[in-house]
């Protein structure tokens, strides 16, 4: 689209949102052609609407004018979900749609694409009552509308699955500016066929989603937190392996050496522990409670991050101190053959901050970081972690040579997937996004390295090689954007149906163009 026309469109979006809804200067635009990996085209326009009607008129005019539409959430994606390369685009900010209307008699609340799990659980804890997936660690930034679309897990996952089993309907906005409702009743989202699944890990290239319904469940407050320590990677596994099985916590995850003396214990400084401390008591079911948590805190140290090679981390929750001591036992007891229980500093930590400020988004001295991740079957798990420590040796010169290393994370998704994640960390610059995100003041107190294109590229191969040895394994992936192979993998019907779909949506194959191959 040429200048002139692209100025047209802007006043014509002007004149139906408002000046405010609408922008284009430089700043703004090069903040938003980032994401926390990789940078991209220059959107030629932002548009933020306040309703759902503004982003319908929005979405007509730039369809009628043939330009491509990627929506944006919170902004903490990092596989090029809403990087456009071609540039030219118009960026769809969502988050003013952020409004939280729940429903307590139908044990339902719905939620506008761009309100944060953060404001949700603000919203829900006075009321006693939560949903059953509420949210990934980035949850103080990531957005509902933007986690329904990428497939997310963490908190709640290992008892009630990944973001979009947490799902009874969901509203959007189609390519052609139509207003699509998946959900018949907020009563059950399968009526026929699941209508609302096609639109949970789409990445926004079927519609841009406005509300989201979802089931809502009493909170619990009776907790405890667990953790243990493993010498190697496949006593950790078989650990787990069999605790997924039982579904007694409502959260696990699991690191390695690496990511526990780095990303973790960075959490320091008076300031910080102080924070953590007033959460810790805030969340106890009483002073006494807290005091004893913070006294083992103290006790651990930070030794509980070097307890063990792998270290794997619970949170169960019971119904009464009683439900919940009997779930930490029968847990201790599946766990004792294979690893030894340690200080639970970091679940613990985790359950009274859930959403920490995004300071994970740079590595623990500035590095910069991308991570990436398999869902495997629970037979394949071990084999490919062989495979990758093999692929790690035989790297390990010109990783030695760039500055560039790797931790890994792991978390359940049900009973028989394993999901492995791989963080990859580099020295070299920062950009716009991570300057913007984090803040002057608190980047000053790390090391600024100056653009690294031999360390990008060592690192971005090591990515695509483990993503490959990944697929090698048989591993699926969540959070798809650009960066994950998927059609490939599909039987040729299902590709064919996809594409059937989409065409159906968006004729003009102008929503988010080039997500999941489309």
């Amino acid at each position: 689209m040429t200048t002139g026309n692209m100025q047209f469109l802007k006043e014509k979006l002007v004149a139906a949102l408002g000046a405010d809804a609408v922008a284009d200067d430089a700043a703004q635009l090069s903040y938003l052609s980032n994401d926390v990996y990789r940078s991209g085209g220059l959107p030629a326009l932002v548009v933020r609407p306040a309703t759902v009607e503004a982003l319908q008129a929005a979405v007509r005019l730039c369809a009628a004018a043939g330009v491509a539409m990627v929506p944006r959430g919170g902004g903490a994606s990092y596989t090029d979900g809403y990087i456009h390369t071609p540039g030219g685009h118009v960026l769809i900010d969502t988050g003013a749609l952020d409004s939280i209307e729940v429903d307590v008699g139908n044990a339902v609340v719905t939620v506008g694409a761009g309100a944060t799990w953060a404001a949700l659980k603000a919203r829900l804890d006075p009321l006693g009552l939560r949903t059953p997936f509420w949210g990934p660690f980035s949850g103080i930034a990531a957005t509902i509308g933007g986690s329904i679309s990428q497939n997310t897990v963490s908190h709640g996952t290992a008892a009630y699955g990944i973001s979009a089993e947490s799902v009874l309907s969901i509203e959007a906005v189609l390519a052609t500016g139509e207003l699509i409702r998946t959900g018949i009743t907020s009563a059950t989202r399968f009526y026929g066929p699941d209508l609302t699944g096609l639109f949970t890990g789409d990445c926004g290239t079927l519609g841009i989603k406005t509300r989201i319904t979802l089931p809502l469940i009493a909170a619990r407050s009776e907790a405890e937190a667990l953790s243990f320590a493993f010498d190697d990677f496949a006593s950790c596994h078989a650990a787990v392996r069999l605790a997924q099985k039982e579904k007694l916590e409502d959260s696990l995850f699991g690191l390695d050496l690496a990511l526990s003396q780095g990303q973790i214990a960075r959490q320091e400084g008076v300031g910080a522990r102080l924070k953590i401390a007033a959460q810790v008591m805030r969340k106890a079911p009483g002073k006494i409670a807290g005091l004893k948590q913070l006294m083992r805190m103290a006790l651990a140290g930070e030794g509980a991050m070097r307890a063990g090679a792998y270290m794997a981390h619970f949170i169960l929750e019971g119904v009464d101190k009683a439900d919940t001591w009997a779930r930490a036992q029968r847990l201790r007891a599946i766990i004792a053959p294979h690893g030894r229980e340690i200080a639970n500093t970091v679940p613990a930590f985790v359950r009274s901050m859930p959403f920490a400020p995004l300071g994970n988004i740079l590595g623990p001295k500035g590095e910069r970081w991308v991570p990436i991740h398999g869902v495997f079957n629970q037979n394949d798990v071990v084999a490919f972690h062989e495979a990758f420590q093999a692929l790690l040796a035989a790297r390990k010169a010109d990783m030695d040579k760039h500055g560039v290393w790797t931790g890994t994370m792991f978390s359940p998704t049900g009973p028989s997937g394993f999901l492995y994640e791989i963080a990859i960390y580099w020295p070299d610059a920062r950009t716009d996004y991570h300057r913007r995100t984090l803040g002057e003041e608190y980047l000053a107190g790390l090391p600024d390295y100056p653009a690294n294109p031999e360390a990008r590229a060592a690192a971005d191969s090591l990515k695509r090689d483990a993503v490959a040895l990944m697929q090698k394994h048989g591993a699926a992936h969540f959070q798809l954007g650009r960066a994950y192979p998927y059609q490939p993998r599909l039987d040729p019907q299902a590709a064919a149906l996809l594409k059937a779909v989409k065409a159906a949506l968006d004729p003009q194959c102008l929503m988010n163009p080039g997500a999941l191959g489309l």
